[in-house]
């Protein structure tokens, strides 16, 4: 039971919306198509190659296949459903486009270092089948997509009114500063890479641009992104509450507030701040020194 536990918050999840009079339809549709989807691109590479970075190929087509099905099979106002889905279209297609690039050149010929990090995670935890903690870890992504990643954007496709709430407006332009942010902060440390590989300098910090008030503003802006759909789903959520039980109507509240706290606990904890930086102090004499006054995730002055 060990190894499938991680699973039961997403199936819940994934549940909730099969429960929904309003939503079950495209829970069962995206559901049903994104355990096909990392089936294909994530379980069955896995079982070929032991190596689980195939996820990050899987997880950004998962949104764009969110958002595809927002935009044809919701029946909400047509204006907010394609906001939304170009949001979730736009989103996924920029990393899963540079994940198949990654994957052309060769890069993920070799395990990336946050999934041999959560290796080490199930040693200490005593989970020895590693062959079988990759293939839950592979479906637990594609539960991820087919539950609380998508509330956001079918609770907003479900609302039928034409007007617009100051919800919505503060949410968008938070998602789409956060990002901006996001891609800037990514082409910062290209940028910054791509000159130390010239000058012949290696294992240098990324402390320059946003990367000087943040560890990891692409991280931290990627939340962000999150958090503004989630603030545009508000009176999308209120709308529901005519439409819905009260139960589900509650637990589709909780469950966006959950799809922060996820991606929170995922971009610091799971595979991404904790993770990169433990190699991080290994590979680079001057990370120590860097993380002393720059703050983690929280873009703020240095101390």
């Amino acid at each position: 039971m060990k190894y499938f536990s991680p699973l039961l918050p997403f199936v819940l999840g994934w549940l909730l919306l099969l429960l929904s009079s309003e939503l079950s339809t495209l829970g069962l549709i995206n559901g049903l198509l994104q355990l096909l989807l990392f089936a294909l691109l994530v379980c069955l590479p896995i079982a070929m190659t032991g190596r689980m970075s195939y996820v990050d190929i899987a997880w950004p087509w998962g949104l764009v296949l969110i958002g595809v099905l927002t935009l044809f099979l919701s029946d909400g106002d047509g204006f907010k459903i394609t906001v939304v889905s170009v949001a979730y279209i736009f989103a996924g297609a920029r990393m899963g486009i540079g994940a198949l690039k990654m994957w052309k050149v060769g890069f993920l010929k070799r395990e990336l270092p946050r999934y041999e990090y959560q290796k080490r995670r199930w040693q200490v935890a005593g989970k020895t089948n590693v062959a079988l903690n990759m293939q839950v870890e592979g479906i637990l992504q594609g539960l991820a997509n087919a539950s609380f990643l998508a509330i956001p954007a079918f609770v907003i496709a479900s609302y039928p009114s034409e007007a617009i709430s100051i919800f919505e407006i503060i949410g968008l332009v938070i998602w789409l500063g956060a990002f901006i942010m996001e891609s800037i902060a990514d082409n910062q440390k290209y940028a910054f890479l791509t000159t130390m590989k010239k000058s012949g300098q290696r294992n240098r910090v990324c402390d320059v641009g946003l990367w000087k008030y943040s560890r990891h503003p692409n991280y931290f802006a990627e939340w962000m992104v999150w958090n503004g759909l989630i603030i545009a789903s508000i009176p999308s959520w209120f709308a529901l509450y005519d439409r819905e039980s009260l139960i589900i109507w509650l637990l589709l509240g909780c469950g966006l507030i959950y799809a922060s706290r996820m991606m929170y606990t995922t971009l610091v904890y799971y595979t991404g701040a904790v993770p990169a930086e433990y190699y991080s102090i290994q590979k680079r004499p001057d990370y120590k020194d860097y993380q002393a006054r720059t703050n983690r995730f929280f873009p703020g002055a240095r101390k």
